[in-house]
């Protein structure tokens, strides 16, 4: 039986897009309705008291209905939840209908199913998909859900395969009955009181907000652990904010100092989540956000002793069922050759990897490691990653890994395009969720070389020219030769785009506008090299003095902003660098502006008032911009502004959710995932600490998203489920900001 096309990324302009799949609504989620239902029975022998047709299962199970319940025993071994059906065809649908599903059933032992009703036919869209805890002792689960379309013939089905061990499963009481009343989603936000759950520098900025329907000033208290008032004042009232739609008060506690853990705030009669007042986690983030890519990488072993809970056999190495990454082939008609393109990083939480989107992933980390003010935390040794003690920084050690994969991408000479990239590879089709890196069994293809592509690696060619020289110059000087290659292909080819409709089994990751990566990939060559030709590019480039400082920030797709940065803090002889690092400065106050106005302390707010795919990296980005004007200027109020936006992915948020695994009181664990998939399968983990989630994305493109948050306002456009790819999925482009921001503050020292 076929399983559903899983998650379809596509293109620009907000973030990382979507196409939904087609009118597809899924359930509230795994809490019972109390909505009742008046409709007629849509189940045939949903009791199972005569037999159990016409229920149907996989021919790798035995139905059993003697015992008045519809039982199987599942069997052990299988991969993907679709490998193990049971199910019944022919239910009619009503477009327009709410619907209340509900069942009993049991596991021995306790396993996740997933229960969906759906199209009976590829693309087998999924009109109501849950994922019940079930148990031992058993339960009942209830949903709702509204059908968008008229279909005589719908099927319930339950997807119980998937677990490495035998387990048995029993139902009753299946029912479908129309006349339902579906019922709002409220998330639970917990006290009214926002602050960052992590904590603040005992000497830089603490603010909180206060969520009231008061419009005047209120009493405010600190109290550390113990209950005592440590210090007091009053808030300040902002009015209705246009990103929640909350009446909010801000409160401004920065002149306590003194460092502790357990304080909570106390406003309104209510009491915030604790936060500490410290500097250690910045420093634990600066690792926990790095060893983030080890459990990323694909082609190799991961060792459980290096990450305990994450160990996993290496994944697409062509062993069973695996076809591999290490003979790959083009798509039909865009080449006669294959290539080794194992290794580098899963892009997020399928099993694809895209140039563009590793280009400035695997940049910010080389970036983190030169910008660096105490190269001792980044050394070697520091990540527990299998290339420790080589005498290279870890964080290089893991730069490296991806770049490997982004030279791998180049094609060959004596090809058609030699020098370019080709744009991606992953699998042919869409897989589903759970699935390990090891388990797929897809045909895996190159797409075509982009200019795009072929820009990035280039740009990141040459960084890691001069990154890597003092360590390996064999290698820094194979990058040098491929990004002069690149340069000179992309070039030639200077407007080959990625297909925007090139996304089955992958994001497309299009760009139609490639200028803004011929100025980055320039100002990298021209840093590394001195030479003439990159220098007048630069020059010449419209980007050099246009003011590029996106109020959404900049992304995979929006690169001058790294080539200006990079030409404003490392050496080279450019005659108007006074005006380049002058011009960051400019950003960088354009984003503390921004930050001042928003009652939440936020430096991005689109005016639009829509929030992107990926909204969280975004946020951060603009705050790398910050923290570099803070690098060339030593003014506080830069670092402060650092400080205070991170408060907002820390908890400071309509949501009072932190968007990072293992940090805060409430945050981010169950972000989209094949293997960090605990939400379905609780024999896999949950994304390692130190992951960020993307956050709030106004045009909620899964279903699962539509379904609940149809009117969102665009804090509140946030899911923490694993289904929900267009809020909660996690990207190597989205950790390395959080890597860099995180390793920036670090530095700073005390206080």
């Amino acid at each position: 039986m076929p399983h559903p096309s899983g998650r379809i990324n596509v293109t620009r302009p907000i973030g990382r897009l979507a196409i939904a799949v087609a009118g597809a609504l899924l359930a509230t989620g795994l809490t019972a309705s109390s909505a009742s239902a008046e409709g007629p029975e849509q189940i045939v022998n949903g009791t199972f008291d005569d037999g159990h047709a016409p229920w149907w299962g996989t021919a790798n199970i035995t139905l059993d209905s003697s015992s008045g319940q519809l039982c199987t025993d599942v069997p052990g071994g299988t991969v993907n939840p679709w490998d193990v059906i049971i199910g019944q065809d022919n239910v009619p649908l009503v477009s327009g209908e709410t619907y209340a599903y509900s069942f009993f059933a049991t596991a021995t032992p306790a396993k996740v199913a997933r229960a969906l009703i759906q199209l009976p036919v590829d693309p087998w869209t999924q009109y109501l998909s849950a994922n019940p805890e079930v148990s031992v002792s058993g339960n009942q689960y209830t949903y709702t859900f509204t059908s968008p379309v008229d279909l005589p013939n719908a099927q319930v089905a339950f997807q119980i395969g998937g677990s490495a061990d035998p387990w048995r499963l029993c139902l009753d009481n299946v029912s479908l009955t129309g006349g339902a009343v579906q019922e709002p989603y409220e998330p639970d936000t917990g006290p009214r009181v926002r602050v960052n759950q992590v904590g603040y520098l005992p000497k830089g900025p603490k603010n909180a907000t206060l969520v009231t329907e008061a419009t005047a000033a209120l009493p405010w208290r600190l109290k550390d652990s113990r209950g005592k008032v440590v210090a007091s004042g009053r808030t300040a009232p902002r009015g209705v904010d246009a990103s929640s739609g909350q009446n909010v008060h801000s409160l401004d506690f920065g002149r306590y100092t003194k460092a502790g853990t357990g304080y909570t705030i106390v406003a309104d009669g209510e009491t915030s989540h604790p936060f500490d007042i410290g500097e250690g986690f910045w420093e634990k983030l600066r690792i926990d956000a790095l060893k983030f890519y080890y459990t990323q990488r694909s082609g190799i072993e991961i060792l459980d002793s290096l990450r305990p809970g994450y160990g996993r056999p290496a994944g697409h190495v062509g062993v069973a069922p695996n076809q591999g990454d290490t003979n790959v082939p083009c798509q039909p008609g865009v080449c006669d050759y294959t290539l080794d393109v194992s290794g580098g990083w899963y892009d997020a939480g399928d099993h694809g990897k895209y140039v563009v989107n590793g280009g400035i992933s695997v940049h910010q980390l080389m970036s983190e490691y030169e910008r660096s003010r105490e190269p001792r935390t980044l050394r070697d040794g520091t990540l527990g990653i299998p290339e420790s003690r080589n005498r290279v920084p870890d964080i290089l050690d893991e730069a490296r890994w991806e770049q490997e994969f982004l030279l791998s991408m180049q094609v060959p000479a004596g090809k058609p395009l030699a020098g370019m990239a080709h744009h991606k590879i992953h699998d042919q089709t869409w897989t589903g969720l759970p699935l390990m890196p090891h388990l797929d069994d897809r045909l895996r293809e190159l797409h075509p070389p982009s200019t795009a592509a072929t820009l990035n690696l280039a740009a990141t060619a040459a960084q890691a020219a001069r990154v890597f020289k003092p360590y390996d110059r064999a290698f820094a000087a194979r990058n040098l030769a491929a990004a002069k290659t690149a340069w000179a292909a992309a070039k030639a080819h200077p407007a080959v785009i990625a297909d925007p409709a090139d996304g089955n089994g992958g994001g497309t990751y299009s760009d139609p506008d490639v200028s803004d990566e011929f100025y980055w990939a320039a100002a990298e060559l021209y840093i590394t090299t001195g030479d003439r030709e990159f220098k007048n590019f630069v020059l010449a480039s419209p980007h050099h003095r246009a003011d590029i400082w996106r109020e959404r920030g900049f992304d995979w797709g929006n690169t001058a902003q790294l080539g200006r940065i990079a030409l404003a803090t490392r050496p080279n002889d450019l005659p108007d660098r006074h005006r380049v690092r002058a011009s960051v400065v400019q950003g960088a106050e354009k984003y503390l502006a921004t930050q001042k106005a928003h009652p939440y302390g936020i430096p991005y707010a689109p005016s639009d008032n829509v929030y992107d795919w990926g909204s969280n990296n975004l946020i951060i980005n603009n705050l790398v911009v910050v923290a570099t004007a803070y690098d060339l200027t030593g003014k506080k109020r830069y670092l402060d502004g650092v400080l205070q936006g991170m408060d907002y992915i820390f908890g400071r948020n309509a949501l009072n959710q932190s968007y990072v695994t293992g940090y805060g009181e409430v945050a981010s664990k169950n972000q989209h995932s094949r293997w960090y998939a605990r939400q379905l399968n609780p024999d896999l983990p949950n994304p390692p600490v130190g992951t960020l989630s993307g956050g709030p994305n106004s045009l909620i493109q899964d279903p699962v998203a539509q379904q609940k948050l149809q009117g969102c306002a665009p804090q509140f456009c946030y899911l923490d489920d694993i289904e929900s790819w267009s809020t909660n999925e996690l990207t190597i482009n989205w950790n390395a900001p959080l890597a860099w921001i995180s390793a920036f503050i670090a530095d700073q020292g005390k206080g």
